[in-house]
């Protein structure tokens, strides 16, 4: 008679995931030039050699506050990759490549990093947070950053990268229709007492909201429909953009989305590996300040988290649905995430990834810009292992995303999460759609 397997433990579960985020990320450091890791592809964050190190620093910090037999070996790389940049205000970082170390020094740093890492998660000596709760921490802060770094190396010019396979995805977007949302309620984060799984603080406490009529587009905003809005001198009327992002487009020199480019007489797209003519059936990425002047001069607004959360999981009946499409875990077929490709696809390429009122691709694809400004819900508790992951930015000065983009890894699909980044950030997987009441 054979003999039992032997049973698999929490802690071996914990760091198969970890090994699994740890693979995504290593991966995607691949697709660079090996001269390509001093670069700064954004004006805003810091060099690429800094997220090398800071995934593995993050979660040394982490493990190591919690769990007393991890002794720190390297103190000055704990604290160089300790903490990224916020892209609100002040000027530009202006340090060089020198201020950096050698990427084999980093590299054996984050060897050592996950070997203690993974020895201390076996031992298991964490007790409140439990070793659980911290790789859970881990893993979606590792997953998020894969987001960061994509979109960060989508900046560098497509020579400084190795070109990785995608398909091309039909579609043929014809009108971006109004749905009616009738009046009810919609449940915002989720509720401590009911919580099974882990959550970020400030997606406590879940509480519901009373959402009144309004009206919004089957589809988010696309390339040919903000070209329009271009064309029309949308990039040139103040009336169309409050004072502080008028300021800022200005001083900025903005005249575009940082993913188009004007090549002599036509706009192109510039994709992960190669720039094409602008795709006009693929959502517009754009910063918040573009894309509330896009609104006003559409005569609409952006959705409030509440009114995105009442079009996405609502339905007739009262109850609300686990994700858009019903209760089916994200899979492929359903939509334009979880790492699935590098660019975005044609706003109606995915018709199943669809509300109970219509309302088409609410997940994946791009983040999708709304109204609210990212606060607490009443009931807040930040994490004391991480006091500021978001009370840090409950600054008035950042507002909510929802859905998630090609790039969000699927657990990040739930319907309590919540994105944040601050108006004038151009380089974010992020669209939008209009709503009207």
């Amino acid at each position: 008679m054979a003999a039992n397997p032997r049973a698999i433990t929490v802690q071996e579960v914990e760091i198969s995931r970890l090994a699994e985020a740890r693979r995504n990320t290593d991966a995607l450091f691949k697709i660079l030039q090996a001269d390509s890791f001093y670069e700064r592809p954004i004006p805003e964050r810091h060099r690429i050699i800094f997220y090398l190190g800071h995934l593995e620093a993050f979660d040394w910090n982490l493990f190591r506050g919690q769990i007393p037999s991890l002794e720190s070996f390297a103190p000055e790389l704990d604290k160089l990759f300790a903490f990224g940049i916020d892209p609100v205000g002040g000027g530009l970082p202006t340090d060089g490549r020198e201020a950096w170390p050698a990427v084999e020094t980093v590299a054996e740093y984050n060897g050592r990093v996950r070997r203690e890492i993974d020895a201390a998660v076996r031992r298991d000596e964490a007790t409140e947070p439990s070793t659980e709760t911290l790789c859970q921490v881990a893993i979606e802060h590792r997953l998020m950053h894969a987001e960061t770094l994509a979109y960060m190396f989508h900046q560098l010019p497509v020579g400084r990268k190795i070109a990785q396979a995608q398909s091309r995805l039909a579609g043929a977007f014809s009108e971006n229709e109004m749905m009616n949302i009738p009046s009810g309620k919609t449940t915002l984060g989720r509720r401590r007492s009911e919580a099974s799984s882990f959550g970020w603080d400030n997606e406590f406490d879940g509480f519901e909201v009373e959402v009144p009529a309004f009206q919004i587009e089957k589809y988010m905003v696309t390339n040919g429909e903000f070209l329009t809005f271009l064309e029309a001198g949308g990039y040139y009327d103040p009336s169309l953009w409050s004072a502080e992002d008028w300021e800022w487009k200005e001083s900025r020199h903005v005249q575009n989305p940082a993913f188009w480019r004007r090549d002599e007489e036509e706009w192109v797209y510039r994709g992960m590996f190669e720039e094409i003519p602008l795709p006009l059936e693929w959502p517009v990425y754009a910063s918040h300040a573009e894309a509330s002047a896009y609104a006003r001069w559409a005569q609409k607004e952006l959705p409030t988290e509440a009114q995105w959360h009442r079009a996405a999981y609502g339905t007739p009946e009262g109850r609300e649905r686990e994700f858009p499409w019903g209760a089916e875990a994200p899979k492929e077929r359903l939509g334009n995430f979880d790492f699935s490709r590098w660019d975005p696809a044609p706003v109606d390429a995915f018709p199943a990834n669809s509300s109970a009122w219509g309302v088409v691709g609410q997940l994946g694809n791009g983040w999708e810009w709304t109204s609210s400004k990212f606060a607490p819900f009443r009931g807040f508790k930040a994490y004391p292992f991480y006091p500021g992951y978001s009370a840090d930015f409950f600054d008035g000065k950042h507002f909510v995303m929802k859905g998630g983009s090609a790039r969000t890894a699927a657990p990040l699909l739930r319907r309590s999460f919540r994105n944040w980044f601050q108006p004038h950030y151009q380089y974010v997987y992020a669209g939008f759609r209009c709503v009207s009441s």
